[in-house]
């Protein structure tokens, strides 16, 4: 079964073509790196909940929108290795320069995980 990593963050609504832009430069590595598919989803139906939901999870600010991404690799062990290379890339992959391409979020309320499918249903 595949492996999956998974990605909840707050987003300005004014920073929605940099975020874009950003997720494709960075979705091209995890390809790269061996991902089967990676997702990048903007907010469109996301209701308030009682107890907890999405906007709780990123302390969700006024003028932002709460965007869900997931990358999908063959297995733990693609994955891992992925990840491992990335540290490397970071230190010496221009795309990785801070400078010349700033996260558009705020990296600190953004909520991940890496998850192992146990059901996976296809049409």
């Amino acid at each position: 079964m595949s492996f999956i990593d998974g990605f909840l963050m707050a987003v300005s609504e004014d920073k929605k073509a940099a975020f874009i832009d950003h997720a494709k430069m960075t979705d091209s590595i995890f390809m790269e790196l061996g991902a089967l598919r990676v997702v990048e989803c903007w907010e469109a139906d996301v209701p308030d909940g009682t107890q907890t939901d999405f906007r709780k999870a990123v302390q969700l600010e006024a003028g932002e929108r709460v965007v869900f991404s997931w990358i999908e690799w063959p297995d733990q062990a693609t994955r891992d290795v992925a990840m491992s290379k990335m540290q490397t890339l970071a230190e010496t992959d221009e795309r990785f320069d801070a400078e010349k391409h700033p996260m558009p979020f705020d990296g600190m309320r953004m909520v991940f995980g890496g998850f192992t499918a146990v059901v996976d249903m296809r049409s």
